[in-house]
């Protein structure tokens, strides 16, 4: 799909961002896309993922959605947790495209395979709260997507390396709206959930051990867990300490990597692109992400302002096209009034540029509108660059659709 005819908007967010030099730039190992929902960040993310792989990089999208839309669109049946190579990407210039979609409940359990031993790791997967927690625990996604992503920058190649690994950029479609970002949270929220009063009751007796296991439930401790126990039954607390006491070196280790990967988001090898639509939610959202990453450390390379109108005729205002419009409309009504109306191929004509100057003036109000947020956005964040992309008049759905919004965001 081509790109939309006609000119851009004159009116600018801040600077031009150079898409392209960014994609180059060999040190940069991840790009994570972040934005509302409804913006085209996955078409953006997978985008930029095939231009990457078509100017040499070797390249694995991780999308975090779990919406179709990306696999659909690279012309793959479906996504899971394993990386599915994208053919006909990249070859020609040296470069690859593998892509994914995060697996919650499979990536835990990779996590505790790789944590504990065969026969801790059944002991959890048996127990009956490690699949509520596995597959729909609150923030359970945001772990996972720290532990994945750093799996795989784990497994790209360093900048310098010999390029024997098989990924140099990690491209990270995030969530829509504003978890996007909770997975910058996910360190603090998971030691705030390991060190809280609760889970060290039910790891205290196991913490403890031996003689020190009845000090630790003796006097308030005792009577807690046997007030739980009355409350939530027996058996109930038994598989709840189980379950937290297996967990516990898991997490452990799960913490560590997930504070390795967040100061590898906030290091020079990442970098963070905050998508909108020029429309007001969208950029209210936006400003979020921008002051959101910027209070974090985090490396804003920039905005992708997606779906931005276009026109043919720039000179041609809404006012100029409207007063145009009144003009015809006025002079037709005249000249049937006096008698003296043009043959009826005229009125056509007269009918047809009328409607055709009322289109053009609501694509004009609307593209005016558009500068006017993009203009305002640029003023409260003057340092962010911004690429754009003209809209379309259909959805991208296949990779000829990617690699013209490809091209739309390299500026080609």
């Amino acid at each position: 799909m081509s790109a939309a005819p006609g000119s851009a908007p004159s009116g600018a967010a801040g600077p031009v961002l150079d898409v392209d030099a960014l994609l180059d730039d060999r040190s940069t190992s991840v790009l994570v896309c972040c934005g509302s929902g409804g913006v085209g960040k996955t078409t953006t993310a997978a985008a930029l993922a095939v231009r990457a792989a078509e100017r040499g990089r070797r390249v694995v999208v991780l999308t975090i959605d779990p919406a179709r839309r990306l696999a659909q669109s690279l012309g793959l049946a479906e996504l899971d947790n394993t990386p599915r190579r994208v053919e006909g990407v990249g070859a020609a210039a040296g470069g690859s495209l593998d892509a994914m979609m995060l697996d919650m409940k499979r990536t835990f359990d990779d996590v505790v395979e790789a944590a504990a031993s065969p026969e801790r790791a059944r002991a959890i997967f048996d127990n009956p709260f490690y699949e509520a927690m596995s597959s729909s625990f609150s923030g359970t996604s945001e772990y996972m997507a720290m532990e994945k992503l750093g799996q795989l920058r784990a497994r790209a190649s360093v900048p310098g390396g010999d390029g024997s690994e098989p990924w140099d950029l990690v491209v990270v479609d995030t969530p829509p709206s504003r978890s996007a970002l909770d997975f910058l949270d996910a360190p603090r929220r998971l030691s705030s959930f390991l060190d809280g009063r609760f889970i060290r009751l039910l790891l205290a007796p196991a913490r403890a051990g031996g003689r020190a296991y009845v000090r630790v439930l003796s006097g308030a401790v005792s009577s807690v867990t046997g007030a739980l126990s009355r409350i939530l039954g027996a058996q109930f607390l038994d598989d709840l300490q189980s379950f937290v006491t297996g967990l516990d070196a898991v997490f452990g280790g799960f913490r560590d990597r997930a504070e390795r990967t967040y100061a590898m988001l906030a290091g020079p090898g990442t970098a963070f692109l905050v998508v909108a639509t020029p429309d007001e939610d969208a950029l209210r959202e936006a400003a979020y992400f921008v002051e959101r990453l910027g209070a974090d450390g985090m490396p804003l390379a920039g905005l992708v302002l997606n779906r931005v109108q276009t026109t043919a005729l720039p000179r041609l205002s809404a006012e100029r096209s409207w007063a145009a419009v009144v003009h015809l409309e006025g002079r037709t009504a005249d000249d049937e009034e006096d008698g003296t109306a043009p043959e009826a191929l005229s009125r056509g004509e007269h009918a047809l540029a009328a409607g055709l100057l009322r289109l053009h003036a609501a694509r004009m109000f609307r593209l005016e509108r558009e500068q006017e947020l993009a203009a305002r956005f640029g003023r409260e964040h003057p340092g962010v660059a911004v690429a754009q992309v003209p809209a379309r008049p259909r959805d991208v759905h296949d990779l000829e659709g990617l690699r013209a919004v490809g091209d739309d965001l390299g500026g080609a």
